[in-house]
């Protein structure tokens, strides 16, 4: 049986203007940039420090 203090609420309509939706998703597109290069840098030391652990040749960049 659900418990009687919790209440399920189910949202039909959200009413944003045009021009403030397309200014977040802007702002939203923008952040995203700084997010990415963070993550991907996360990543090429992870893959670094793994590459060095296990013995694998570092390639450098494939010309």
């Amino acid at each position: 049986m659900a418990d009687p203090n919790s209440y399920r609420t189910t949202i039909t309509d959200i009413d944003i203007p045009f021009g403030r939706l397309v200014a977040f998703m802007v702002k939203a597109s923008l952040a995203a940039i700084p997010a990415a290069i963070i993550v991907a840098v996360i990543f090429w030391l992870l893959a670094t420090v793994l590459g060095a652990l296990l013995g694998l040749p570092f390639r450098g960049m494939p010309y």
